[in-house]
């Protein structure tokens, strides 16, 4: 390791230790030692000093004991005549280096100064990253739609140059954190400048203006093991493993380097997070903490993020249609607003359908895309809105009637990953926009078909071999069309309608999470769908025929060995071997007894109230406390990590309104809290089940956080209402 890297890192961390010192004296002072802490919507204090050494912060008293875990892991500067191997020392201090960023910015939000504002704009930065944005995402970091990310530290050299990385990044779709400032300029500001849209959205976020702000991108990190991996506090090695091999993040540094930088990345280096800047340093090239290069560089700024991503060991294929604009996922979350807005169809202010249709071969010409409408060039040309429909015609040997649905979702994502498109809905309630930049840009109604064309046959290229698209622009023959496109909708409603878990002889796996969940299976069923909510099981089905090898393998139920509470002999045994043998059993009607395992990014919680005789409901993001006398922060770490955990299950939303919710358990009845925004989401839905399961006014019964948010107060409530729950049998 470089003597200078070694000595600048050293230095960086006894500067922080002091940095952090002096902050949480002054919090002391203002607040008292006794005062609670805690970042927002967090189940792990904070999150480095938790998963490093198992200690809980809760108190700026416990943030003192920390401290003196990062003065701990201090050395002393390489001397100038003994010359000794100082790469462990190094990376000791890089570690003390973090646990002092993380005490320095819960000490500065305890005195109100996180998140940072910045004072020349009045830009508010992200700051900490929440739990439920880190679920929020898992699927994507899960699929390989979100390959790794990104921290960037500094400033280019030119504000048109941070947009070419940015933008680069944005296709290759990583997650882009950015922090640091180079004499007051930043990446941030260089950005903002030229009107590039930041936050969750457009996957460049802005964490803070300094260096040590990097730190909630290691903590956002670090609680991928914890939340997804179920590794366990303390055990410091398992999660620096756990980073090096499935956390896939690097950071780039633009502009001149200082021991903050210097220390903050021996610490990043711990997690095997590689380090490329665009000044002459000197370079870490042996292998072993990383997995290939530990420090690097690259001038050409061209360059620098492929010469990041060769680093890091990332494999990124993006396929892009021809259009005249920018593709790829990080677009996903752009939002086309009215004085932004060129043409706009559908969304009530226009008729507007889409529709899938499987045809024969002989029937599609490939790549053919057709604009039907007198005028529509004159029409388009004159912005504003206009009629819009859409005929997606496929045909392919391995094409299956139950897919043309499955393929229809995807014309959303189609259309999203474009810049300058926007869209919003589906079938006949769908909503598109183009804004004036992609406009001026040359985009034109041409293009939309080219996105389907090249990206359907992508990502079904094992079930699709050719593509045709139609799109009409007159309102009468719109019309026409949508008639016939609805008599098709609702064929297909009425054939999924009837598949239930018994009339199909085969589920599906979803593996996905396994690169985060080793041990997690999620089985789909047709009345259960993926604990995240992204997959059902005409999904599943679809993936297998897509890529027989890949993450949805087909499941033979095998034999019935327990009818009321959803246990099949094939379905065990395909969990004793995908888990490796970490599953031995599942029941799919009962959270009471080996309930299905959880990676993390389930959308909400199960979770049983003893004293209630029924369970409650919460879902992702809600930040109130619950009766289980949890917040779901901390209720989620009792079921990710792929462990089977009775009493406690992750769901996806929609898989509360089956008739096989909770089968085994009594089904919806047992249902007695859950959160107002999941009751109203779900209300037509559960009124109808309500209505099948005998209770036609359960969903008044239900308690939500408005009646109560206690045990005691639950259990009023119920006796209050008459809740059947407390008249079925014990679940204990």
């Amino acid at each position: 390791m470089s003597k200078l890297i070694a000595a600048g890192a050293i230095q960086g961390a006894r500067a922080m230790v002091e940095k952090a010192r002096e902050a949480l004296e002054k919090a002391i002072a203002e607040k008292g030692e006794d005062f609670k802490f805690e970042f927002v919507d967090t189940a792990f204090y904070l999150p480095m000093i938790y998963a490093m050494t198992g200690f809980p912060v809760k108190t700026l008293a416990d943030m003192k004991t920390a401290l003196g875990f990062a003065e701990e892991l201090l050395h002393e500067s390489p001397g100038s005549e003994t010359w000794l191997p100082y790469l462990g020392e190094a990376l000791d201090s890089g570690m003390g280096m973090l646990f002092a960023e993380e005490i320095w910015l819960a000490a500065r939000t305890v005195l109100g100064l996180e998140p940072a504002v910045d004072p020349e704009t009045g830009y508010v930065y992200n700051g900490f990253i929440t739990d439920t944005i880190q679920r929020n995402l898992g699927i994507q970091l899960v699929d390989g739609t979100m390959p790794g990310f990104a921290v960037i530290i500094g400033a280019a050299p030119d504000d048109d140059t941070a947009v070419k990385i940015a933008r680069e990044l944005q296709e290759k779709n990583i997650l882009t954190f950015l922090c640091g400032n180079v004499n007051g300029n930043s990446v941030t500001k260089q950005l903002l400048r030229k009107g590039v849209e930041l936050g969750w959205d457009s996957r460049i976020v802005p964490l803070g203006p300094d260096v040590e702000h990097a730190l909630y991108a290691a903590d956002w990190a670090i609680r991928a093991s914890l939340i997804f991996g179920g590794k366990k506090p303390a055990d410091f090695k398992a999660h620096l493993l756990y980073q090096k091999d499935r956390v896939f993040a690097f950071a780039i540094v633009l502009g001149p380097l200082n021991d903050t930088i210097w220390a903050t990345g021996a610490g990043a280096i711990n997690m095997g997070f590689p380090a490329i800047a665009d000044t002459d340093i000197p370079v870490i090239h042996p292998t072993g903490v990383c997995i290939y290069e530990e420090v690097d560089k690259e001038l050409d700024h061209s360059r620098i993020v492929q010469k990041a991503i060769e680093v890091r060991g990332l494999k990124i294929v993006v396929e892009k249609p021809p259009i005249p604009v920018a593709y790829g996922p990080a677009f996903e979350g752009e939002r086309i607003r009215k004085e932004d807005m060129f043409i706009e169809f559908g969304g009530q202010r226009t008729p507007a359908f889409e529709w899938v249709r499987m045809r024969e071969m002989d029937e599609v010409e490939d790549g053919k895309i057709t604009v039907v409408g007198d005028n529509w060039k004159q029409q388009f040309e004159a912005g504003g809105k206009m009629p819009l429909g859409i005929i997606i015609d496929v045909a392919g040997r391995k094409m299956q009637k139950d897919f043309e649905s499955v393929i229809e979702r995807k014309i959303h994502h189609g259309i999203n990953e474009a810049q300058g498109l926007w869209h919003m809905g589906q079938r006949d309630l769908n909503w598109i926009r183009i804004n004036k930049a992609a406009k001026s840009a040359g985009v034109t109604l041409e293009h939309l078909g080219s996105i389907f064309t090249t990206m359907l046959r992508y990502k079904f290229r094992s079930i699709i071999d050719k593509v045709q698209v139609t799109i009409y622009t007159q309102e009468d023959e719109v019309k026409k069309l949508l008639e016939d496109a609805r008599k098709s909708y609702k064929e297909r409603d009425e054939r999924l309608g009837s598949l239930t878990d018994e009339t199909v002889d085969t589920f599906y796996s979803c593996l996905l999470c396994q690169s985060f969940a080793p041990s997690h299976v999620c089985v789909i069923s047709p009345e259960r769908l993926g604990l995240c909510g992204a997959y059902n099981w005409l999904d599943g089905k679809a993936a297998y025929e897509i890529d027989p090898t890949g993450g949805n393998q087909p499941i033979t139920k095998g034999s019935l060995l327990d009818s009321r509470y959803g246990r099949y002999s094939g379905i065990d045994d395909y969990l004793k071997k995908a888990s490796g043998g970490a599953v031995e059993s599942l029941n799919l009607y009962t959270i009471m007894e080996n309930p299905m395992t959880s990676c993390g990014c389930f959308e909400c919680i199960v979770a049983i109230i003893p004293e209630a005789n029924g369970v409650m409901l919460v879902q992702r993001g809600h930040q109130g406390m619950t009766p289980a006398g949890m917040k779901f922060s901390t209720l989620a770490g009792s079921v990710g990590g792929g462990m089977q955990t009775p009493g406690f299950m992750g769901v996806g939303r929609n898989f509360i309104t089956s008739r096989k919710f909770l089968a085994g358990d009594g089904g919806l009845k047992r249902v007695v809290w859950m959160t107002k925004n999941l009751k109203e989401s779900l209300r037509e839905a559960l009124t109808q089940r309500a209505v099948e399961e005998g209770v036609p006014d359960l969903l008044d019964k239900i308690a939500d956080e408005d009646a109560c948010e206690d045990s005691e107060k639950l259990l009023e409530h119920l006796a209050k209402v008459g809740h059947p729950a407390l008249e079925m049998d014990p679940m204990i």
